[in-house]
């Protein structure tokens, strides 16, 4: 069996199942619409219009959907992001080819876009389009350092804790927190009840959102200033 296999997902794009973890990357319910209900709309929507640029990290590139979204809503909306995507585990370059959301997105131009991230190099900033830096960090995430608040979103899509609980422990929480600009936004599709309280602990103010289509709640975070 291999570790990881490509699944078609409800709304028709695909996603990843990990035989190694035991969970898909995605929903099972829309790859694509949970990306766009959790990051986009709980967090990039809400940061984005504020600010003149947007640094957006992502804890789990994966299979680039979440940038990839990212980028297309920034070209429409004239938003300049500089994005930093951390991933312990990247996908072989072919496997992440041959994913369908170029397609399902019906925007021709985003082909060679999902191309260029994936065929990026590891550890280089470089920029796709003038208003979209990327810089892709192959690290694990329990060894993230930022000494200084650089952030002002962040995507949490780590695998969920039932796969591997020691990314929403207090280690890796605290690390996310010294990452965020005060008044920071960090947006994830979960909603388990210790991580909201080890959130708070932090100084988050905590929403708990409707989550996307399959799923009743998510978790949205602000870093309180001061």
């Amino acid at each position: 069996m291999e570790e990881l296999e490509i699944i078609v997902t409800q709304d028709g794009s695909h996603s990843v199942l990990s035989h190694r973890f035991g969970v898909s990357y995605h929903s099972r319910y829309g790859a694509i619409q949970e990306s766009r209900h959790v990051f986009l709309e709980a967090g990039l929507f809400t940061v984005a219009p504020g600010l003149r640029k947007v640094d957006l990290l992502e804890i789990g590139f994966g299979t680039g959907l979440n940038a990839l979204l990212t980028y297309a809503e920034a070209a429409e909306r004239k938003w300049t992001i500089q994005y930093e995507a951390v991933e312990g585990y990247p996908l072989e370059l072919e496997q992440a080819l041959s994913l369908n959301y170029p397609e399902r997105l019906q925007v021709p131009e985003l082909k060679s876009v999902y191309e260029h991230m994936h065929r990026q190099p590891w550890g280089e900033r470089r920029e796709i389009a003038p208003f979209f830096a990327l810089n892709k960090r192959k690290e694990l995430f329990e060894r993230l350092h930022y000494p200084d608040p650089a952030f002002d979103l962040i995507y949490f899509d780590a695998f969920a804790p039932n796969a591997q609980p020691e990314l929403w422990d207090m280690p890796v929480l605290e690390r996310m927190a010294q990452a965020l600009r005060p008044g920071g936004v960090l947006v994830t599709y979960c909603a388990k009840g210790s991580f909201k309280r080890n959130l708070r602990s932090l100084g988050f103010t905590i929403e708990a959102l409707p989550g996307p289509p399959g799923k009743r709640e998510m978790t949205r975070g602000v870093l309180k200033d001061g």
